[in-house]
C-alpha cells in the first residue's frame, strides 16, 4: 500500500504545483499596467487628464511631453501634429495612408514598422458614422503581419486631428503618439496581452 500511496501523493503535489504556476488573464493585465507605468515613468511623461486637454482645447503641451489618458479606452494620446486638412467626413469611405512604429513595452523592443522611406506607407480604408470609426488594412505591414483588421487604438487619434495631403517636405500632416493596452490593440496583443507604443502619421489618398 506505502509503494501505491507515495507515487499518487508525489502526482497530486505536482499537479497543485502546476496549477499554482498557471498565469492567470489577470496576472497578465497586472503586468501590463506595470509595464505601461514603467514606459510613461522611464520616458519622463506627464499624464494629463480629459478635462485638462479639452480646457487646452484638445491638445498636448510637447514641450512638457504631455499625454492625456483617455480613460473609456485606457489609452494615452499625445498630438505631436494637428495635421493640415478636415476631419474626416461622415458616411462617406476615405483611404488613409499612414506611417508607423510600433514598440512593444512589455518586451522593450521594436516590433515592427513601415517608415523606412517616403515610399513605405500602409494603406487603410476608413468609414465614421457619429463618433464610431471602422476601417480595414488593404496593403502594408500592418496587413502582411496581423491582418486586416485596424487596432482600435488607431482610430481614436481620428476625433482629434486634421487629415489633408502632404503637399511638401515641410507640411504638417497628423502625426500622434500612443500607448495602446492589448483591449485596443492588434490581434497579437489582444492574445498574447502586452501593450504598444505607436508613432503613427495619417495622411489622404490623392
Amino acid at each position: 500500500m506505502r509503494k501505491t500511496a507515495y507515487p499518487l501523493l508525489v502526482l497530486v503535489v505536482m499537479l497543485f504545483c502546476a496549477c499554482n504556476d498557471e498565469e492567470t488573464y489577470g496576472d497578465k493585465k497586472e503586468k501590463e499596467r506595470n509595464a505601461i507605468s514603467r514606459y510613461i515613468r522611464d520616458n519622463g511623461i506627464n499624464v494629463i487628464d480629459e478635462n485638462t486637454f479639452e480646457a487646452q482645447g484638445q491638445t498636448t503641451d510637447n514641450a512638457a511631453n504631455q499625454y492625456v489618458y483617455l480613460e473609456k479606452s485606457g489609452i494615452y494620446m499625445q498630438i505631436e501634429r494637428k495635421g493640415s486638412g478636415s476631419m474626416l467626413e461622415e458616411n462617406k469611405q476615405v483611404n488613409l495612408l499612414c506611417r508607423y512604429t510600433e514598440w512593444n513595452i512589455m518586451d522593450n523592443a521594436m516590433q515592427s514598422r513601415d517608415d523606412y522611406s517616403p515610399r513605405s506607407y500602409d494603406k487603410m480604408t476608413v468609414t465614421r458614422v457619429g463618433s464610431q470609426y471602422t476601417a480595414s488594412f488593404v496593403s502594408g505591414v500592418m496587413l502582411n503581419t496581423y491582418g486586416a483588421s485596424v487596432p482600435a487604438g488607431w482610430l481614436i487619434p481620428l476625433q482629434y486631428v486634421r487629415v489633408g495631403r502632404q503637399t511638401d517636405a515641410e507640411d504638417g500632416i497628423a502625426k500622434v503618439k500612443i500607448i495602446v493596452p492589448h483591449t485596443q490593440g492588434q490581434a497579437y496583443a489582444m492574445s498574447s496581452v502586452y501593450p504598444c507604443a505607436y508613432t503613427i502619421t495619417y495622411q489622404r489618398e490623392r
